[in-house]
């Protein structure tokens, strides 16, 4: 077995539903030439509850994903270091946001380099298997790993089910082709002001949670 197909067999022995690697070269901020993405997918009954609104169950799914996907990414670094590659996880406590919520080098960039999905008109990552209904993390190596064609245009088409779900109305509705900032996708101000005050509204719980945008895409199968 081939050091990358080794690395995948890891990442999915924690947990990742979907893995790739894919080439950074030309990635602004990013001081490694390969990036590896992960995907989990969201159970389908909390994605269809979310046509409705957030709700308590998606609130605790959602951090418990996020320590799950700490635990793939780290789990990935350590197989590249045991291996005397360099590697870095972008877990939770480490990526840091600038004013704007934007981080270095975001995960949705690295999982369309690495062929997980494109960016959607919600701005969020798509991807052929589960929609946008996932949850995602990267990591950084200089291992030689086998890199996938990536995605840098969106396979949307002419759909806006996000656009006209958004209860911000925030989405814009953009063709994503990468390059773009995400500001030409979406305003972050109002998607953020809204989700505050839906999932309070719902839950009695004060934080930016909504889903609507990925629980209504017609990529996401929510049926058994």
């Amino acid at each position: 077995m081939g050091l990358t197909e080794a690395l995948k067999q890891v990442l999915y022995e924690q947990g990742a539903d979907l893995a790739g690697a894919g080439d950074m070269t030309g990635i602004g901020n990013c001081r490694y030439p390969v990036g590896v993405a992960v995907a989990v997918a969201l159970p389908k009954k909390v994605v269809r509850d979310l046509k409705d609104g957030p709700t308590v169950e998606y609130y605790h799914l959602y951090d418990e994903l996020n320590k799950k996907l700490n635990q793939i990414v780290l789990a990935g670094e350590a197989f590249l270091k045991e291996r005397g590659f360099q590697a870095y996880a972008q877990t939770t406590d480490r990526v840091k946001v600038n004013d704007d919520y934007v981080s270095p080098v975001p995960h949705k960039t690295v999982a369309a380099r690495a062929g997980l999905g494109w960016i959607g008109k919600n701005c969020l990552l798509v991807t052929p298997e589960y929609g946008p209904a996932v949850r995602i993390s990267s990591l950084f190596t200089d291992a030689p790993l086998e890199t996938e064609e990536p995605y840098t245009k969106s396979r949307c088409g002419k759909c806006t089910a996000c656009v006209q779900n958004c209860p911000a109305g925030a989405l814009r509705g953009t063709f994503w082709e990468a390059g773009m900032t995400r500001n030409e996708i979406v305003d972050v101000k109002s998607c953020y002001e809204k989700q505050l005050e839906i999932m309070y509204e719902r839950t009695g719980i004060r934080t930016d949670l909504c889903g609507k945008c990925f629980a209504v895409c017609r990529y996401t199968r929510t049926q058994d």
